[in-house]
């Protein structure tokens, strides 16, 4: 008899079949990951948000101004109230960088829409500020 060499017929479909199993079942770990990439861009954004206002603020202070003052962030003008900024445009959206993916709308909260029940709201308030994210709709 001689020497064998290579991979029978019968194993190389076990291999194969084996793949096969095991790829079912990683495959739904894999497919829910844009409704988790989307709470983190919301989460994301609440801490930029949140970031902004304390950045704000403390520009506020070391400027010496009122708390309802202006300021100026990266050539911007925030409108402030409280020493935070407001819950209207021209106030902590000019605060942000970027929001881009994000529609912003309304006032008293000023919501961050990624999608409908997707959104981070921001309020001012005269003890400070919320921010409020929902992600059930995510």
């Amino acid at each position: 008899m001689g020497k064998q060499q290579g991979f029978t017929l019968i194993e190389l479909v076990l291999v194969i079949v084996i793949l096969g199993i095991l790829a079912a079942t990683a495959l739904p770990r894999f497919v829910d990951l844009s409704t988790q990439a989307r709470i983190a861009s919301l989460n994301g954004l609440a801490g930029n948000i949140r970031s902004a206002a304390a950045i704000a603020k403390a520009t506020q202070l070391a400027q010496g101004l009122g708390a309802a003052a202006s300021i100026s962030m990266e050539t911007n003008n925030v409108t402030m109230a409280n020493r935070y900024p407001t819950d209207a445009a021209g106030g902590i959206d000019n605060a942000l960088t970027d929001t881009s993916g994000f529609s912003v709308s309304g006032s008293a909260p000023r919501l961050f829409t990624l999608q409908t029940n997707c959104t981070v709201g921001y309020t001012n308030a005269v003890a400070g500020y919320s921010v409020v994210v929902t992600s059930s709709g995510c």
